[in-house]
C-alpha cells in the first residue's frame, strides 16, 4: 500500500476523513494547513490541490480531494473497515454516493453560511440575516436524519461509518454556533455516542495537539460571532 498523507486543520471538514483513517487503523501521516498563514493559498499546496482547500489525501505521488471521493476510494480499499455502507449494485452504489453529497453539497454550504456568513455578504446587518436563512434551511435538511435516528443507532444501520461522522461534524459546527439542539434529540444523542468511539477519540488528540500549536503561534482562527 502506498503512503497515505491527510492535509487537514483541526475543527475542518477534514476531520471525517482523519476519523476514517483511525477507524481502518493504517499507517498514515498528516500535515497541518495553517490557514492564516496562507498555506492554502501556496504554490506547494496548489501543486497538490489547485483550489487550495481542504481535505486533500495524498496517496503515494497521487492526490484526492472532496470528502466524497477521499471517502469512497478508503471504502474500496478497506472494505472491512465499514468506512460506508455495502452497496453492491450500480443502483446501491448510485444512492450511496447520493448520500455522501447530501453531507458535501446540502449541508456543508449551510454549515459555512451559520459560520462565516460574512464570506457571502458584508453589508451592515447581511451576515445576522444570511447565517439566520442557513439556520433555517438546515434544520429542514436535519429533519431526516433526525427521524432515522429516532428509529435505528446509526445512519448506515449495524455499523457506524462515515455518514456519521460527517453528520457530527455538521453538529459539531452549527451548535457551537448556538443552533439548537432541542429539536433534534435523537442527533444529539448520536453526537454523544460518536464521542465514545475511539478511532474518534484518537482524531480529536491529533486536532487538539494541532490547535495547540496555532494557538500558541497566534495563528487560530477566529470566527466572527452572529
Amino acid at each position: 500500500m502506498k503512503q497515505l498523507k491527510l492535509f487537514f486543520a483541526p475543527g475542518a471538514c477534514s476531520r471525517v476523513p482523519l476519523v476514517m483513517l483511525e477507524k481502518i487503523g493504517e499507517a498514515f501521516d498528516t500535515e497541518l494547513v495553517v490557514f492564516m498563514r496562507g498555506d492554502h493559498r501556496s504554490a506547494a499546496f496548489r501543486t497538490i490541490n489547485p483550489a487550495g482547500k481542504i481535505p486533500v489525501l495524498q496517496v503515494g505521488d497521487d492526490a484526492i480531494s472532496q470528502n466524497p471521493a477521499i471517502l469512497l476510494w478508503l471504502h474500496a480499499q478497506y472494505p472491512n473497515a465499514h468506512v460506508l455502507p455495502a452497496a453492491q449494485t450500480d443502483l446501491a452504489k448510485s444512492h450511496l454516493l447520493g448520500r455522501l453529497l447530501s453531507f458535501s453539497s446540502d449541508l456543508h454550504p449551510l454549515v459555512t453560511r451559520i459560520r462565516m456568513p460574512q464570506f457571502f455578504c458584508d453589508l451592515e446587518g447581511a451576515p445576522a440575516r444570511v447565517s439566520q436563512m442557513g439556520r433555517d434551511a438546515i434544520a429542514m435538511q436535519l429533519a431526516h436524519h433526525e427521524s432515522t435516528l429516532s428509529r435505528q443507532e446509526w445512519l448506515a444501520g449495524e455499523h457506524w461509518s462515515a455518514l456519521d461522522a460527517y453528520l457530527h461534524w455538521v453538529w459539531f459546527r452549527i451548535t457551537g454556533a448556538g443552533f439548537s439542539s432541542d429539536p433534534f434529540p435523537a442527533i444529539s444523542r448520536h453526537y454523544q455516542k460518536t464521542l465514545e468511539i475511539p478511532a474518534f477519540q484518537r482524531a480529536i488528540a491529533r486536532e487538539s495537539t494541532a490547535q495547540a500549536w496555532l494557538e500558541e503561534n497566534g495563528f487560530a482562527v477566529k470566527f466572527a460571532k452572529t
